[in-house]
């Protein structure tokens, strides 16, 4: 494998062969010499299995997995309803309730029109912090516009039974002239929220708009839970700066988290060939994108000759091959106490190899910086779209296929 990570502030770089980066690459290039070749047929699909599996890891000798529901197209986000249901987004614009284990065959009413073209649709779901007063649950997701426009919409509702009542915007962004990006929800413990936008692909011009303050494209956003502007955001006041920008020059960032021990905004950002970024996000900080990064470009080329740059952010770690990271989780119950203060990744694909998806887990020491990763469930050969840890203490990841499932992680007592 090919590997490079940031501890601190500069980058360690360690290299090894990675076989499957070395066969996607002969493959590119002999289509590229002969485009009638037919594409290689890839790694063959592993059925989910009917019965709980028993995986070994390295901190944990053995770990069951259980599939909860089987029944999801596409999901994208989860959230956990106080006395034990959960709430699943479908990229296709459904909202689905999963009771006991059984996902309710009709979806919950009230969601509002979705674009679901390509990558974009139905994306995050979450409560509100007084859910158990207020009831309210957020959405993100493609909104559609005229003239085949779309922008990034977050709703907020009242859930009522099977149906969100009261549906009201909290934000719109402004048009977009794409419609893949992405969109996650975290609320901090002070009661504000977090909202990433996406959608700065390329370099010029889709990828200068993380760097244009005047655009929400490629920023992580900050809110109060009506969608109004904290005063105290970094760019209140500052001429030519939308105020709800946190921070700026990401990509498209599909993977946020709250800190659990100093609050701050984590978050795992989409590159193109390599050069995925795990960041601490810190207020008004520039996190680069497009003129810094690792990565290269899908045909080959550098995106950019410069690593770093002066009054740009480093990631905190960054992954060369790509494994298209996802949904993001720390881990604090008590059910893996090897794993407590873990991070856990999902990953959609690695090197652009089909059927690598896995969920990663990352280890840091006391002053946050890396020590160890491992790769799970790479035998189920499953894209992974999101991982929450439940109020249970077990870890619940969301695969990314059409007929897509619920997992659980138990320990194996």
């Amino acid at each position: 494998m090919q590997d490079r990570s940031v501890v601190g502030r500069r980058p360690v770089v360690w290299l090894t062969l990675c076989g499957a980066v070395a066969v996607a690459v002969a493959v590119g290039a002999a289509q590229q010499r002969d485009p009638e070749r037919v594409r290689p047929p890839g790694l063959p699909r592993v059925p989910l299995p009917d019965v709980p599996l028993i995986v070994n890891t390295h901190e944990i000798a053995q770990v069951r997995v259980v599939v909860v529901t089987d029944g999801l197209s596409h999901p994208w986000g989860l959230a956990f309803v106080p006395g034990g249901d959960m709430l699943v987004t479908e990229r296709e614009g459904r909202l689905r309730m999963i009771r006991g284990g059984i996902l309710d065959p009709e979806p919950i009413e009230g969601v509002p029109e979705v674009l679901a073209r390509g990558l974009a649709g139905l994306m995050d779901v979450a409560l509100h912090p007084n859910f158990a007063e207020n009831r309210l649950v957020y959405l993100s997701y493609t909104r559609p516009l005229p003239d085949d426009a779309a922008t990034v919409a977050l709703i907020r509702g009242r859930l009522d039974g099977m149906a969100l009542r009261d549906v009201e915007d909290v934000f719109v962004a402004e048009p977009f002239g794409g419609a893949t990006a992405s969109a996650r929800i975290a609320f901090a413990p002070d009661g504000l929220l977090f909202l990433t936008v996406g959608g700065s692909f390329g370099t010029n011009p889709e990828g200068a708009r993380a760097q244009d303050p005047s655009s929400h494209a490629g920023k992580l956003l900050r809110l109060r839970d009506d969608g109004s502007v904290p005063d105290d955001n970094p760019f209140v006041g500052r001429e030519g700066y939308k105020p709800e920008i946190f921070s700026m020059g990401h990509r498209n960032q599909q993977g946020l988290a709250i800190h659990p021990d100093t609050a701050a905004p984590w978050a795992t950002e989409h590159a193109v060939q390599g050069g995925d970024e795990l960041n601490v996000i810190e207020p008004g900080q520039n996190y680069g994108w497009p003129v810094v990064s690792y990565g290269r470009q899908y045909n080959g080329p550098r995106v950019t000759d410069r690593f770093w740059s002066d009054g740009m952010e480093e990631p905190l770690v960054f992954w060369v091959p790509s494994i298209a990271p996802s949904g993001l989780a720390f881990y604090t119950g008590d059910r893996f106490p090897q794993w407590k203060g873990n991070l856990f990744v999902g990953s959609l694909v690695t090197g652009r190899i089909g059927r690598t998806g896995h969920l990663e887990r990352i280890a840091f020491n006391d002053n946050g910086e890396e020590l160890a990763r491992e790769w799970l469930l790479t035998e189920l050969r499953q894209r992974i779209r999101d991982v929450k840890q439940g109020p249970d203490g077990l870890l619940y990841v969301l695969t990314e296929e059409n007929r897509a499932a619920l997992l659980r992680l138990e320990p194996v007592e």
